[in-house]
């Protein structure tokens, strides 16, 4: 992979779920990684959808980021004032240690 691909700083937050006053659940986001990382987003398809009688669109996106062990499915990435919903983490076919193919979308349900 060429570095100056990855041109886009993202940062990676994971959920944490706690209880508030009257015992609910409240969850908030909390950084994975200590800094925001170089990455490359590539949108790949829009769409419209309709949904409670308000029209939504959603977009979906691949980052590729360099290989570092805690992607999950669960997180999310921001760029800019974007986030993108992490739906799969896809290792590189050779090594699987080189980088990752985050599969994203966003636009539907922030965060």
């Amino acid at each position: 992979m060429r570095p100056g691909r990855l041109r886009h700083r993202v940062t990676f937050e994971s959920p944490v779920t706690t209880q508030d006053t009257a015992g609910q659940p409240v969850v908030s986001w909390v950084a994975t990684f200590p800094q925001s990382l170089s990455a490359e987003i590539i949108p790949l398809s829009g769409r419209e959808l309709i949904s409670a009688q308000a029209e939504q669109s959603k977009v979906t996106t691949r980052i590729i980021v360099r290989y570092r062990p805690g992607f999950l499915a669960s997180m999310r990435a921001i760029h800019r004032d974007t986030i993108f919903n992490i739906e799969a983490v896809i290792p590189d076919p050779e090594s699987g240690y080189q980088w990752a193919t985050l599969l994203c979308s966003s636009g539907v349900t922030q965060g």
